[in-house]
């Protein structure tokens, strides 16, 4: 199953179409099921799970504020306060991400949105490339790991965990993320200057608090969406909505609200959540596939008799997804390994809460090392 799955990736096949045909394959091989009838009913019982009715309206609320001038009003409300720290207007990359990321869930649109403005005004002033976009690499995955995480809601539904407990679970982790981040950036500047611009000014204090107000809509959106869920008033797929909403109030504030944004931003959602759903579906068959075949229970031998403790077995894992995170997407790494790693994992007397953080957080590691190199 790994060298068909590894042939049919490396040959460029969808990784939707991967998992499926691995599954099928496998199970026509090695069992007697009516595979067609499988499929359908395991595919339909996912793609119609309650819970996954969040990532399309996050995905939506993402691509309305991509439209809006957001990222405008990001970077006026935090350059001031940026002025005076080692690396000045680097640290815009990993504070926009994180605000965004708090309100989009999304890490492709934190890093486009964020992106849009910062980079071309870090390359204006001088900042050192590398730095630059390796800065908004590695702040631009926030979005895995920091609520409304659509990850983290996917693998939820894969296993079964409360989705408000892994958002819950995910803050204090993805805010450590973006301080080492920012850390870094002053180290690197501290050692080597010719990194940052020596052309920003002090700004006064009056002027940088009076900033804040541009700050405004990032506020009130994730008060809205992330207020919601965890005051108890909405579940995350109501989150969600209400978030299309907030979403749509500030791009008509702004003056973006047009019918023209709107299409783009409908046919932008619908082209992400297709794949999003699919990848999850395929991802869903194939564990379906490995539980029918046993696999998770021979591995679990496997690695039993190799006499591990948790911690190695923690150990294992974390050179296994760093590895896998460098080659593949965050999304299809978890999804596809989640049937075997989970199971392991809990057995090893892991809480499936802290798992649900784990991957996401190793996944970063590849995004590290391109923001040091």
């Amino acid at each position: 199953m790994l060298g068909l799955l590894a042939v049919t990736l490396a040959a460029g096949v969808w990784v939707t179409v991967s998992l499926i045909s691995v599954g099928l394959i496998s199970l026509g091989i090695f069992r007697s099921v009516p595979v067609e009838k499988l499929l359908s009913q395991m595919v339909w019982n996912v793609t119609t799970t309650p819970e996954l009715l969040a990532p399309p309206m996050f995905i939506l609320m993402a691509e309305i504020l991509f439209r809006t001038r957001l990222s405008e009003i990001l970077l006026t409300g935090i350059t001031p306060w940026t002025t005076r720290l080692p690396g000045r207007l680097l640290h815009v990359n990993v504070l926009g991400c994180t605000l965004f990321a708090a309100v989009s869930g999304s890490s492709a649109a934190t890093t486009a949105t964020v992106s849009r403005i910062t980079l071309t005004e870090l390359f204006r002033r001088g900042y050192d490339r590398d730095l630059s976009m390796g800065s908004l690499a590695g702040a631009g995955t926030l979005g895995l790991l920091i609520p409304p995480s659509l990850v983290l809601i996917v693998h939820g539904v894969l296993s079964e965990t409360s989705i408000l407990k892994l958002f819950i679970a995910g803050v204090v982790p993805g805010l450590l993320l973006a301080l080492g981040y920012m850390l870094y950036i002053a180290v690197r500047t501290l050692t080597r200057p010719a990194d940052e611009s020596a052309t920003d000014d002090s700004i006064p204090l009056a002027e940088r608090i009076a900033g804040l107000r541009h700050l405004t809509p990032v506020v009130f959106l994730i008060l809205l969406v992330l207020g919601s869920m965890y005051g108890g008033y909405a579940s995350p797929s109501e989150a969600a909505a209400v978030g299309v909403v907030g979403a749509l109030i500030v791009s008509g504030l702004q003056g973006t609200l047009t019918i023209g944004n709107i299409r783009q931003a409908f046919y932008g959602a619908v082209r992400t959540i297709s794949m999003i759903g699919l990848i999850v579906a395929g991802a869903y068959f194939l564990s379906i596939a490995i539980g029918y075949l046993g696999v998770p229970r021979i591995v679990a031998g496997e690695i039993a008799a190799l006499g591990l403790s948790p911690f190695g077995l923690i150990m294992l894992l974390l050179v296994f997804y760093a590895i896998l995170g460098c080659v593949l997407e965050g999304m299809s790494s978890i999804v596809m390994t989640l049937p075997i790693t989970l199971a392991l994992v809990t057995q090893a007397g892991f809480d499936k809460i802290w798992f649900g953080i784990f991957p996401e957080i190793v996944m970063f590691l590849p995004d590290t090392i391109r923001l040091s190199g």
